[in-house]
Order: structure tokens, then sequence, then C-alpha cells
């Protein structure tokens, strides 16, 4: 045995190709244990971001336990201010209670500010004043795209508009100087069509101020003090946010004579003009509020609403004359093509008709060039126009009254 081992020979190459393959072998580990770090290292950074994700969730979940931990808060109205302690009384259960005034929140306290109190009546937050949603939604956002130049035939009563509404906005020192007080209101009345919404419009387009527009349909409503309710937080919205334009379209609908059938309904119409009357000329200042109402019939609007100090300016706003007429054709067809159209021949066919009628007349005649694939829009087609938006109707119209 030892006489064959030690025969056997040992050569350098047989130590190389050991050690090689040793080597490789060690190579092999180390990169099976680099592949192993990274899977390790990707897997070590979903799990941090999972843990972020779950502690946030947790906070969250903390959050909300910590809120339903929390007493409810109660509603105060304050009703008088004591230095640094202020009278408050809870709403429902009207009990007045002192408590003083936290240094944080003292700057916003006011008389008849409502405020979020704890179960040991402690203040911990000012509330912005009650108003009906129904009033809020009336504030108009996105001014309407009309302007004074877009209304034809009534250059006067524009002039009177913008003396009565825009100038005390924009120059009030020309009042003070003079030593008047400026005009609050203005009433726009005349037949319908004739553009006093339009003007509306364009005040709204061109007041650098808050605008709030509602019907006067919007004032009526089916429970008792609710009409007057909504037009006291209309005219609260428009004084707080000052200076401000309130517009009332269709005042008649609210604002007719005073009359009493015995009917709830009857009453509470009453009862929301009486609330509205208060408002347009009461006790209290109305600030930088300007009115502006329309009708179609002025003849049912009570007497107290006319007065002035309520409406300063009664404004007509009548059917268009020749001149007027022939000014709205050319502003309602300002963007179109058209061909040998002398709009002299309407002015005395369409006589008595107002703003809306020839507008209507106008798009009309557009349709006929769309209808006969036409380019440009000829004297026939106003013609034609004109027969079927205006002669048809009349002929039906007079054809239905004697049916």
């Amino acid at each position: 045995m030892e006489d064959a081992i030690a025969k056997t020979p040992v050569t350098g190459s047989t130590i190389k190709e050991d050690s090689g393959a040793k080597l490789e072998e060690l190579q092999e580990t180390v990169e099976s244990l680099k592949n192993q770090i990274k899977e390790m290292h990707s897997r070590l950074l979903e799990a941090a971001v999972l843990n972020n994700k779950y502690v946030q969730t947790i906070q969250e979940y903390q959050k909300q336990i910590e809120q339903l931990k929390k007493p409810p808060l109660f509603i105060c109205s304050v009703v008088e201010l004591l230095g640094d302690m202020v009278l408050l009384r809870q709403h429902g259960s009207n009990q007045e209670i002192i408590t003083k005034i936290p240094d944080d929140i003292e700057p916003a306290i006011e008389n008849g500010a409502r405020v979020a109190v704890t179960g040991n009546l402690a203040i911990v937050k000012v509330l912005s004043k009650s108003a009906d949603v129904r009033a809020r939604v009336m504030e108009l956002i996105e001014a309407p795209d009309v302007d004074y130049n877009m209304i034809g035939g009534l250059r006067k009563q524009i002039d009177e508009v913008i003396e009565t509404l825009e100038l005390p906005l924009t120059n009030p020192e020309l009042f003070i100087e003079v030593g008047i007080e400026p005009p609050h209101g203005i009433l726009l009345y005349g037949p319908p069509g004739t553009g006093k919404t339009l003007i509306a419009k364009a005040v709204a387009h061109r007041a650098k101020a808050t605008f709030i527009r509602m019907s006067g349909t919007e004032l009526v409503q089916k429970y008792i003090g609710e009409g007057a309710h909504l037009v006291r937080d209309v005219f609260d919205i428009a004084r707080e946010k000052a200076p401000s334009i309130v517009f009332i379209d269709e005042i008649d609908a609210v604002g007719s004579r005073r009359t009493y059938d015995g009917t709830t309904g009857s009453s509470e119409v009453n009862r929301t003009m009486v609330q509205l009357l208060a408002e347009l000329d009461g006790f209290d200042k109305r600030g930088d509020v300007k009115i502006v109402a329309a009708t179609n019939r002025i003849d049912l609007l009570d007497p107290a609403l006319l007065r002035p100090g309520r409406f300063d300016r009664i404004i007509e706003i009548p059917l268009p004359d020749a001149e007027g007429r022939k000014e709205i054709f050319k502003i309602h067809s300002r963007n179109m093509k058209l061909e040998k159209v002398d709009f002299e021949e309407f002015l005395e066919m369409t006589e008595g008709l107002s703003g809306a009628d020839l507008k209507a007349i106008v798009t009309e005649a557009g349709m006929f060039v769309i209808r006969r694939k036409g380019k440009a829009v000829t004297m026939q087609d106003f013609k034609d126009a004109y027969t079927k938006m205006i002669i048809k109707e009349s002929k039906e119209d007079a054809t239905g009254m004697f049916v």
C-alpha cells in the first residue's frame, strides 16, 4: 500500500487543476451570494414601502379614533362682548352663559357671530354666518359676455343705468363732494323682449362688484316664513360681499299690490314682500348694495315698492323706434355674410316689434341659408324669415282666438 502511494506521481498540473476548480466554485458561490443580497435588498425595500403605508394607515385610524373620542360641539350666538369675556346664547335651548374668549380667535369675535363650543362651553371656533344655500347659489360667479354695445336702441336708458349703478361704485367721491346720497336702485319696466334682462346682464359684465341674480318666483315659498327668510339671507350675503348688485327679475311675482283672500298663500306672499320692502329701504342701512329689478307689469306693483328711496329711478324700456330697430338688426347680423341686404326696407314692416322679435328674424334668416346650403344671407331670406316668424304666428294667434 505504501509502495503504491509512493509510486503515484504528484505533478504541478494536477495542483493547478484542483485550485482552478476550487476557484470557479468559490466564484459561483460569490455570485450566488451577490444575487441573494440583491434579492434581499429588493425585499427590504418592498418591506420598507409597505411599512410606510401601514404606518400612514395606522396614523389615519388614530386620528379617526381621536375624533370619535372628542365630545360633540354645540352652536352659540354672541349676544354681547364683555372685554375678554363674551355672553353667548346656545341654539335650541336659548341658555345664556358667559365664557372667556380664547386669545387666538378674539379678533374674529363680534356681536351676532356664530361660534362652536365644547360640552363645557369653551369656544373653539368661529363659524361663518348662517345663510340659506338657495341664497348662496344666486351669486353669479362667471359674468355674462354681454356688453352695452350689444344692446341696440336704448342709449338713453343705458346712460341712466350707468349713472345710477356704476358711477356710485366707481366714483363715490363725486356724490360726497356735492353732498348727496347716491341712488341705490332702479326699476326697469316695459313690454316683454325689449332688453330689460339684457341690460342686467351687461351690468353684471361691466360692474366690478358681486352680482346676485334671482327671480321673483324664487322668493315665493311653500312654508310660512321661508320666503321672508330667503330675502333676508340674500341681502345679508349682498352686504357681506359689498359692493354688490342684486337683480330681481319678474318682481311682480312677489311685489304685487297687497291683498288678502283668506288663504295662507296670500299671506305668505304679503309677508315676503314686506320683508323685501324692509330690506330695500328699512331701518338698517343698505350700504354699497345696489338693486336692479325688472317687470312687464308695473301696473300690478304695490305703491310702497315704487316710492323714492326703494327705487330711485324707474326707467321705461320701450319698444325700439325705427333707428333702434336698424341698430338691433346690425348688431345681430354683424357676424353674418350679407348679400345686398338693405335693412331700411324692414324698418316700416317691423314697427311694433321688440328686440327679441328682431333677433328671431335674423336667426331664422340664417336658418334659411343653412337649409339651402348657401353661403350668404340675402334680402329674400330676411323677408321669408319675417313671413314665417311674424306674419304666420300672428295669423295662428288670430285663428286661435276665434276657435
